[in-house]
This record gives structure tokens, sequence and C-alpha cells, in this order.
């Protein structure tokens, strides 16, 4: 039996310089994921949005890798969200069945495909938190708007809450390819069926639509927050030129009726 390690480490790795002083070998990369062997039977698959994930690898292993990695961090983890996987080996067989997959062989391919959507399910994860913290926080905001009629936040709060909710709905975008499949998966079909297999035994895309829907609600939320504050804005200024017209005529008044 062997297992797969997914861990969130950090918000980002810097990989292209990570590739040029790691010292495993380099098995595949692009601009966004570097994959290694370690050493026989072992692999590390390194993502750039802050996934690390290690086949095969002792604990003593697994921490001295990640203190090569730790230099090419940005905001590196101390408490790590993180999930494992066993892998088994049954010649003729392959199979994905909850948190267990059965492999014919120890192949890298289908190890690669097995890590990289491991990793997958540790992001959804922790963006999974991140967004119903968000949704929790907007949520407090149309609470007190129901309860006294206008909002409690400013509006350089409110445009900071924004940039927020539309970073992270970029890092998604960006970083998590749930409706994707590796090019790999297109020339074997044994591979796509794997994939497949991976992708509904982890839930990625129904778990995907959920974050989706909710920074949705939540974006729908701010620009109802951003609305009424440029009404509240707009009112302001009509009231400052109205005044300004006031007493602009007072002041003709004046000068008239003393000189």
């Amino acid at each position: 039996m062997y297992t797969v390690f997914a861990y969130q480490v950090s918000s980002l790795i810097q990989v292209r310089e990570g590739k040029n002083n790691f010292k495993w070998e380099l098995l595949f990369s692009d601009s966004d994921e570097l994959f290694y062997s370690y050493s026989k039977e072992k692999f590390i698959y390194i993502f750039q949005y802050g996934m690390v994930s290690f086949f095969n690898m002792t604990t003593n292993e697994i921490n001295a890798a990640l203190d090569e990695i730790k230099p090419f961090c940005k905001d590196f983890f101390s408490d790590k969200i993180s999930e494992d996987v066993q892998i088994s080996i049954q010649p003729n067989t392959l199979k994905v069945e909850f948190e267990k997959v059965i492999l014919p062989e120890i192949d890298e391919e289908m190890v690669r495909l097995v890590m990289l959507n491991a990793s997958q399910s540790v992001a959804l994860d922790n963006y999974s938190e991140i967004t119903e913290e968000l949704l929790i926080e907007t949520n407090q905001h149309t609470l007190y708007l129901e309860n006294k009629g206008k909002l409690d936040i400013s509006g350089n709060k409110l445009k900071r809450f924004i940039g927020k909710v539309l970073n992270i709905k970029n890092k998604i975008s960006e970083n998590l390819y749930i409706f994707d499949s590796p090019e790999i998966t297109l020339e074997n079909e044994q591979l796509n069926k794997l994939n497949h297999d991976l992708k509904q035994s982890f839930d990625l895309k129904d778990r995907y639509r959920l974050i989706h829907d909710r920074i949705e609600i939540i974006k729908e939320n701010l620009e109802l927050f951003k609305d009424i504050m440029d009404h509240k804005e707009s009112s302001k200024l009509e009231w400052i030129i109205i005044i300004l017209i006031l007493v602009e005529v007072v002041d003709m008044f004046i000068a008239k009726l003393f000189f």
C-alpha cells in the first residue's frame, strides 16, 4: 500500500525559481507545475498556487523536501490543509474507490493524475473555507441593512472587500483546472478513465460549482452595496450643490439689500 499526501503549504510557490534550484529529477514542467522523481517510486508534485503533493515518501523525506521548497513560497503556512489517498497495486486492475485508488502498476502518469486530483481537492477545501468566511461577513452587512436601513461599511472598506473577492475569484479561475483534462489523458483511454473517475470520487466539479455560486452571491450583494453607496454619495453631492446655490442666492440678496 502506498500513500499520496497533498498539502496546501502557501498562497504561492515560485515554480520558475524553484525549477532552477531543486535537485530532484524533473519529469514534467510548465509555467504552473513541476513534477519530480524524488527517488525510485517516489514523486513530488509542486503547483504554483501553493500546493505540494508527495507519493510514497516518509515523514522525514516530506519535511526535508518542504524545507527545500519553503524559500520559494509566499506566506508559508504553519497549519497546512491536507488530504491523503491510499494507492494499492493489483495487476490488470484500475479502480477508484472512496479515499483509495487501485492501479495495475506504479506508472508515473497514473500516479501523477492521483496527485493532481488530490491537490485540486485540497485547494477546493481551502477556497471553500475562504468563500464561506466571505459569505458570512457579507451576510452580516445585509442583516444590518435589513435591520437599520443603512450600511455599516465605509466606501474604502467596501472597495477593499470587493477587491478581495475579485482576487479570490481570479485565483480560482487561474489555478484550478477542474473542468480541464491534462493533455496526456487525451492520448490514452486508460488515463482518461482514471482522471474522470478521480474527479467523480473527489466530487471536484460539484464542489467547484458551490464555491463559484458563493462568489456570485457575494458579488451580487457587493454590487448592491456599491449602488447604495453611490446613491448616498450622489445625494450628498446634490445637497452640497443645493446649499452652495442657496448661500450664493442669500449672499446676492444681502448685497442688493445693503448696497
